[in-house]
């Protein structure tokens, strides 16, 4: 009798372990990017902590501008804990339609761009409808980045995103606040 209990709590805590390690569905992005509407500046608001933004303490943004080529110009920058602004000047570009909210940034130099890798997926999962609130990630779900039109966002409206992007499989509680000095 023991056995059978053993087996069957057994059996439950293996499916239960199972179901629980699902992999989630593959990321997706918005359906439709309006790129003219995206463009300009975008305040940092929280992020997945990575290796290329340690040296960045506060105040970080980017700016995106259209180039006559069809690229975009990316121009992020960052307070240093020294008080010093950090500047990083890349490009990105789209994959796919004119309309695909799915793009590659890179921030090697211009000469280096026939190399696959030195671009990195830029997926907009999630954009309200006046290009106000967005979230940026990738593929793998590595990265994640919260931004917005100003430096702050109502704790509402950043709660309901933070919703949004738990169902797709981002994991949120690794998210850290970007700190902003107030001018």
């Amino acid at each position: 009798m023991k056995l059978i209990q053993i087996l069957t709590a057994s059996a439950i805590l293996l499916a239960s372990a199972c179901a629980w390690a699902q992999p989630a569905a593959p990321l997706q992005s918005i359906p439709v990017l309006n790129v003219p509407k995206y463009l300009g500046r975008w305040y940092e608001i929280a992020k997945f902590p990575n290796r290329f933004q340690k040296k960045c303490a506060s105040d970080t943004s980017a700016d995106y501008s259209l180039q006559p080529d069809g690229s975009l110009r990316v121009l992020n920058q960052c307070r240093q804990q020294n008080g010093a602004m950090e500047q990083a000047i890349g490009a990105a570009r789209q994959i796919g339609a004119a309309s695909s909210a799915r793009l590659e940034v890179r921030f090697a130099p211009a000469w280096l761009s026939f190399l696959p890798f030195v671009w990195g997926d830029y997926w907009v999962v999630d954009l309200d409808d006046a290009y106000e609130l967005a979230a940026v990630s990738e593929p793998r779900r590595e990265y994640l980045w919260i931004l917005s039109r100003t430096p702050t966002v109502d704790a509402a409206r950043y709660a309901a995103l933070l919703e949004r992007l738990g169902t797709m499989g981002l994991d949120v509680g690794k998210l850290e606040k970007t700190v902003v000095h107030k001018p």
